[in-house]
């Protein structure tokens, strides 16, 4: 994350003297701004320990640039996490609560980064303001984050119940365990690739969020466009998977805002929509045999092609 680096790198010299500021922010606007993926070097001077030479770099998918997946992990465990991630795609309420800040920001943009290449299109607040705890009252879907000072009220407010105790059977049983499985290796993934990205492990984390999703919904282009009516095509859509599992967690997901404005952006824009996702479903679709079964294994097979083509780069 590049500005989180400047910014820790602000931090530090603030803290040694306000005036160790200007001159190296003077020296990051003097250098290029470097392009997604690529790193530079930015020579500044801090007391103590001579001149210094910074790597900067800008991740290779502008999505991440601000977003932090490790303080996610290092908040939630992986079962809570994927508790939530169930929980949001079917369009429910969900509260954070910590006691920083930053920790609520970096969370709430976090797992909304996780949702791609879905929009959430409800009401989204990473920090509450406690004027405003009124808000978790109602009934539509939300995200909101809160500061732990202000649970003491929450508790007092007729809040429904925001998290229930079914999501861990929500998604589809072998895309979760194929998911908790690349999510428990991440940083082992991530190690593989530190010579060739420092974002590393937040491209481990996207790209299998992305698998999830291009396993889940990938055929979708198959079924735009054609001469069928629309539930026609709908109910085609979902009857193209083979897992039932899979096509059960369709029939609700489909009736989601989330999946409606899926589909409809990607109507309207049919031709110039290319986007990480739409690369990663037409290389699933291109590997894949019509009668081909999915499961773990494919989906590990999957992930892994991704990051041997990481490595030819």
């Amino acid at each position: 994350m590049l500005f989180l680096q400047i910014l820790d790198e602000v931090e530090k010299r603030r803290a040694i003297s306000p005036a160790l500021v200007q001159p190296f922010m003077r020296g990051i606007m003097e250098a290029p701004f470097p392009a997604p993926g690529r790193t530079i070097s930015v020579k500044n001077f801090l007391p103590g320990c001579g001149t210094e030479v910074i790597e900067l770099c800008r991740p290779s998918d502008s999505r991440l640039e601000h977003v932090d997946f490790e303080c996610l992990f290092s908040s939630l465990n992986l079962r809570l996490l994927l508790r939530i991630f169930a929980s949001l795609l079917l369009e429910r309420r969900v509260i954070f609560t910590a006691d920083k800040l930053s920790t609520l920001s970096q969370c709430c943009h976090a797992i909304v980064a996780l949702l791609y290449p879905f929009t959430w299109q409800h009401t989204y607040i990473p920090v509450l303001p406690a004027s405003m705890l009124d808000i978790v009252c109602t009934p539509t879907p939300f995200i909101v984050g809160l500061l732990s000072s202000s649970l003491p009220r929450l508790k007092e407010m007729p809040v429904e119940e925001v998290i229930l105790d079914d999501e861990d059977s929500i998604l589809p049983h072998k895309l979760q365990a194929a998911l908790e499985q690349v999510l428990e290796k991440r940083r082992e993934l991530a190690s593989e690739k530190e010579d060739l990205l420092n974002d590393s492990l937040s491209t481990v984390v996207s790209e299998a969020f992305v698998r999830f999703f291009v396993e889940m919904v990938g055929h979708y282009s198959l079924f735009m466009g054609g001469p069928e009516r629309e539930d026609e095509s709908r109910e085609a859509f979902r009857k193209a998977v083979t897992s039932k599992s899979l096509r059960r967690f369709l029939e609700v997901f489909m009736e989601t805002q989330m999946f409606t404005g899926f589909m409809q952006e990607r109507e309207l824009r049919r031709q110039g929509l290319k986007g990480l996702f739409e690369i990663r479903a037409q290389e699933y679709l291109d590997s894949l045999p019509g009668s081909e079964q999915r499961g773990v294994n494919k989906f590990l097979k999957g992930l892994g092609n991704k990051m041997k083509f990481l490595s030819k780069k």
